[in-house]
């Protein structure tokens, strides 16, 4: 079941229908999105509240794709460092039963 939450984002707010234990997350984002759209707004280099809120929209995006990339990254690190343990498991494995004989 949706309930529905007011927001308010530079100033106008918005009801949104959201299910209850997604509330605080809505909140937060909604806060998020007013910082952002506050902060290019304050920069002057936007006019127009459509053009404020897809530069946020980009940057926002941007950040997420970065983070995503960050994470994807960090997995292949960690398998490829996975594979160099590996690696010098067989090694020594191979070194110790080369000194048993």
């Amino acid at each position: 079941m949706s309930n529905t939450t007011n927001i308010k984002i530079l100033d106008k707010e918005y009801q949104v229908s959201c299910p209850p234990d997604e509330r605080i997350a809505l909140l937060d984002s909604a806060r998020v999105l007013d910082q952002r759209m506050r902060n290019i707004k304050n920069s002057g280099s936007v006019l127009g509240l459509e053009r404020i809120a897809v530069m946020a929209g980009l940057n926002l995006t941007y950040d997420l794709m970065k983070v995503q990339q960050d994470g994807a990254m960090g997995d292949e690190a960690k398998q490829r460092l996975q594979d160099l343990n590996n690696t010098l498991d067989d090694a020594l494995q191979q070194f110790e039963n080369a000194e048993l004989f």
